[in-house]
């Protein structure tokens, strides 16, 4: 029986050089996120806190790392790996495309220091209601779109990478039909954080099956790149990504069926995230049981991208098992979030190790590409676990300095451990940045790696 190839070809010609300038947008992306990341952490760090007055800043530093480190990065990624899926019969469309996106981009870095932010925490999409900051968000959306109506129309399904790629442009499709549908229907009464909350929640949710598809691809892709094999037929896996698509089959029915102001809107989606990511559960067991029986020796070149695999794993187990620990509004719900979003974030990461050679770049050679998996994923295990310990004793969500309230010592030591895993986090984010630009300005372009 033939092995089941779970890697895309390497992409050719103008695809090549497309996905490579997808990648970069991803990764300055998270280098202007990490900027903004450390004066998160260091503003709700105790002993730390006190000297650092701008608990206003904090809230627009929030907005803004937010969108970039989810938004963008996940969604540059996604550029890389559709446009790596895609046949380009319009370099020009895919160009203007890119740089539209690119724009949105660039001006929602620069907003905070174009004026006050006045900034939102409303969940999925936090805004800083300001012009440039407006425009930016607007831009990117429409670049977005673009790009998912080009993948839809242009990209293959046949083979299991295939197959998981294309459903998530399939994700990403109807969660812009759901902020549509939000947006038409929403009662003009509603504004300020109230707006932006219900206007983005059920495109949000729809959207984090996007990122679930692509993280099952990078785990089959990663898997078998380290030389694990997956024992399931390629049949098998199209079905188990099939059940995962099912769940965002769902969505028009909750819009026909409730009232988007509505509390039965807001439950359904909830529920829907609750319940519906647990369709990915048997394939994402069969990735772990196949790294589980694997062996241990791993090439040198290799371990980068089986650390990666290894912390993506434990990191989005974590941050599924704390979902169903959330009780009231508290920081046990941004532990759950965040372990999720660095489960994604990693393999992710491990996947731009393997495909920077391919898409023209040097290869990643450093031991520090060793160990950054390990160092940002265990700071950022320490990050979550610290937030919900702190969650269990009360300590609220969206707040900075005194407003935390931290009174005892069970609070004070868990926000310590959350300041402490922070930091640990962001100097492994710092590593993956510099060995990654490192590798992207080394040299020129050159022949796609063998």
């Amino acid at each position: 029986m033939a092995v089941t190839s779970f890697m895309l070809p390497d992409p050719q010609g103008h695809a090549r050089a497309l996905a490579a300038n997808w990648l970069k947008l991803g990764i300055f992306a998270l280098l202007a996120a990490g900027i903004f990341s450390l004066l998160l952490v260091m503003s709700r760090t105790p002993a730390v806190q006190e000297v650092i007055p701008w608990l206003d800043f904090f809230h627009t530093a929030l907005v803004v790392h937010v969108v970039l480190s989810v938004l963008v990065w996940f969604l540059a990624f996604a550029g890389g790996l559709w446009t790596a899926n895609s046949a380009i019969a319009s370099p020009w469309w895919d160009k203007t495309i890119l740089a539209v996106t690119a724009l949105g981009a660039g001006l929602m870095v620069v907003s905070p220091f174009t004026g006050d932010g006045h900034p939102l925490l409303n969940n999925y999409v936090p805004v800083l209601q300001q012009p440039v900051f407006l425009w930016g968000l607007g831009l990117f959306g429409v670049g977005f779109t673009g790009l998912i109506i080009r993948t839809l129309i242009v990209a293959g399904w046949e083979t299991p990478p295939q197959a998981g790629i294309y459903f998530s442009v399939v994700s990403a499709a109807v969660a812009v039909l759901a902020l549509l549908m939000t947006g038409v229907n929403l009662p003009e009464q509603y504004s300020g954080e109230a707006f932006y909350e219900l206007l983005f929640w059920g495109g949000g949710h729809t959207l984090q099956f996007t990122h679930t598809f692509l993280l099952m691809v990078a785990w089959l892709w990663l898997a078998q790149a380290t030389g694990i094999r997956v024992g399931l037929a390629a049949r098998s896996v199209k079905w188990l990504l099939g059940v995962m698509l099912l769940p965002v089959l769902v969505v028009p029915w909750i819009y026909v069926q409730y009232d988007v102001a509505s509390a039965e809107h807001r439950a359904a989606f909830t529920a829907l995230m609750k319940y519906g990511g647990l369709t990915s559960l048997p394939l994402g067991l069969v990735v772990v049981w196949s790294l589980l029986r694997a062996s241990c020796v791993t090439a040198p070149e290799l371990r980068p991208l089986r650390n990666a695999l290894w912390a993506s794993l434990v990191l989005f187990a974590a941050g599924g098992v704390i979902g169903f620990l959330i009780h009231g509004v508290n920081v046990v719900i941004p532990a759950h979030y965040h372990g999720s979003i660095v489960g994604v974030t990693l393999a992710f990461m491990g996947l731009t190790y393997y495909l920077l050679p391919r898409l023209g770049f040097q290869s990643v050679a450093s031991q520090w590409a060793v160990w950054q998996p390990y160092i940002y994923g265990g700071g950022q295990l320490m990050h979550i676990l610290g937030l919900a310990w702190s969650g269990g004793y009360g300590v609220q969500r969206k707040t900075a300095g005194a407003a935390q309230g931290l009174e005892n010592l069970p609070q004070i030591l868990g926000m310590g451990m959350m300041g402490l895993g922070g930091l640990i986090a962001i100097i492994g984010g710092g590593i993956f940045v510099v060995v990654v630009l490192r590798a992207m300005y080394a040299r020129s372009y050159s022949q796609p790696a063998t």
